[in-house]
């Protein structure tokens, strides 16, 4: 089943300084969009998402995207809403809003896992995928 998640604050919380959006650190009431293909549960009161924290003094762009560390978020998920249409359209089969509160906690950052590329990462082109893999090749010595 895929799935539209969607984890946000009421307008008036508590915590308004702190709503930023995952990655472009605007705020906003939308704290995090996922798209969910798995066959995972659906996020329930209590969970709280992932926070994703770049740490510029340990960023490497061949091992890093934008995030260094991650760490279980200061915004806990209270009320869980979903909406599926009553004719299947589009791309998701559900549309879930989980509606959070600010709720710090200090959990620690842990490091990023190395990235994981496949052809997959590439829309199945393995020719593009072939080209990356020549591409992180290291120089040869002299």
């Amino acid at each position: 089943m895929s799935k539209y998640i969607i984890f946000q604050t009421e307008p008036n919380a508590e915590g308004w300084e702190n709503r930023k959006l995952e990655h472009t650190q605007a705020l906003t009431r939308i704290l995090a969009e996922h798209w969910d293909y798995s066959n995972k549960p659906i996020p329930e009161p209590g969970y709280r998402p992932t926070e994703f924290i770049g740490v510029d003094a340990l960023h490497d762009p061949k091992q890093h995207g934008h995030s260094t560390h991650y760490r279980k978020g200061d915004w806990e998920v209270v009320r869980v809403e979903t909406y599926t249409p009553d004719v299947p359209m589009g791309k998701y089969d559900m549309v879930v809003i989980c509606y959070c509160q600010y709720s710090p906690i200090n959990a620690p950052l842990k490091p990023m896992p190395e990235r994981q590329v496949s052809a997959d990462s590439f829309g199945g082109n393995e020719a593009a995928y072939k080209k990356w893999l020549e591409s992180q090749k290291q120089p040869a010595e002299v």
